[in-house]
């Protein structure tokens, strides 16, 4: 049997935990009832109406039908014949709801379809509450793509970071988050809202991270007015999350210095940046219309003495000390990998031998 009383209990928790409406709820349960009844008593394509009523306790089940004189899909057409004395009272082409709430929940079928109908609410409900969750997700970041978030974490466990967000749990991935970081319940981070989408075919989807490179520029923004107010733009940013980012930047004024603007006064900017990204290295470059420039800013902290490009290959070879070297290569190659990435050159590390 179908108990509405226990029904409602668990409508009432679900809906105080999960902060989903309770009409919401009853609507997911009666489609889970129609999805049963089609299953066992009626058709796929017939028209199931199911209403739960809280106050009497008690299920309604009907089926829509339309009248008509000669009938060739039963599952959604009744006759005139079938009608019987009530004919009269149709015109063809009307819609009539039969109810069918006795065959259902009578003495013979009411255990069986009331075990099969608690189990597909239960799985229906299960389905849409996700459904639901990730809708009031979308909901709450559908306009702050791109943008970074400061959260507190609420719950961090099996490699899942769980940050409170208005009173909403939202998930920071693994995938998405950074080794040197260290995350506790009660800490705050800066949070990159990276994606935001959903589609008639695909549930809402919203990735959150901080690990991409665009989380740099969004945390200057941050510290920087003037990014906000169009002065310096971030042109491009590239990154390995946890080690070093590189960016290049420019000033909309040529009396304002970019890379300055960006460091500020004691590197006070930029040093803010860092604390929050977990003291991983940035190196600002500024940009240019000379490309050789460019590139020799780019492998930073290394001094390059000269630059020859070859336009036609996109490759440039960066000519330094051999004792410049380590420095312009970086660790495991990251160093001039992240300069090449930056400036879209194939950079060769040269050396010039010293003068003894």
């Amino acid at each position: 049997m179908l108990d509405l009383k226990q029904i409602e209990q668990a409508v009432t928790i679900i809906s105080a935990e999960k902060k989903i409406p309770k009409e919401k709820l009853i609507e997911i349960i009666e489609a889970a009832i129609r999805t049963a009844y089609k299953k066992d008593f009626g058709a796929k394509d017939e028209e199931v109406i199911v209403k739960l009523d809280f106050d009497s306790y008690e299920i309604e089940i009907s089926i829509e039908k339309t009248v008509v004189k000669e009938v060739t899909n039963p599952a959604l057409e009744i006759s005139f014949e079938e009608l019987g004395d009530d004919a009269d009272d149709f015109s063809e082409g009307d819609t009539i709801e039969l109810d069918v709430t006795d065959e259902v929940m009578g003495e013979d079928n009411a255990e069986s379809f009331g075990r099969i109908a608690s189990q597909a609410a239960r799985q229906v409900i299960i389905q849409k509450i996700g459904d639901t969750e990730k809708e009031k997700i979308y909901d709450l970041f559908e306009w702050k793509e791109g943008e970074t978030i400061s959260m507190k974490i609420d719950i961090v466990e099996s490699g899942k970071v769980i940050f409170d967000y208005n009173g909403n749990q939202v998930v920071l991935p693994k995938s998405e988050q950074v080794s040197r970081d260290s995350y506790v319940a009660g800490a705050r981070f800066f949070i990159y809202v990276a994606e935001v989408s959903k589609s008639e075919t695909w549930a809402p989807k919203v990735v959150l991270s901080r690990k991409r490179a665009e989380f740099v520029p969004s945390v200057f923004a941050e510290f920087v007015p003037e990014i906000g107010e169009g002065i310096i733009t971030i042109d491009k940013v590239v990154r390995q999350a946890g080690i070093k980012t590189k960016m290049l930047v420019s000033s909309t004024y040529e009396e304002i210095d970019a890379v300055g603007t960006l460091i500020w006064q004691k590197g006070m900017r930029v040093k803010s940046v860092m604390e929050e990204i977990g003291g991983e290295k940035i190196d600002i470059i500024p940009n240019s219309e000379d490309m050789g420039e460019i590139i020799k800013k780019s492998l930073s902290p290394a001094e390059v003495l000269k630059v020859e490009i070859n336009e036609e290959e996109m490759h440039a070879k960066a000519y330094i000390n051999a004792s410049e070297r380590a420095r312009a290569v970086g660790k495991n190659g990251l160093n001039v990998h992240l300069a090449s990435s930056l400036t879209g050159y194939k950079i060769s590390i040269e050396d010039i031998e010293e003068n003894k």
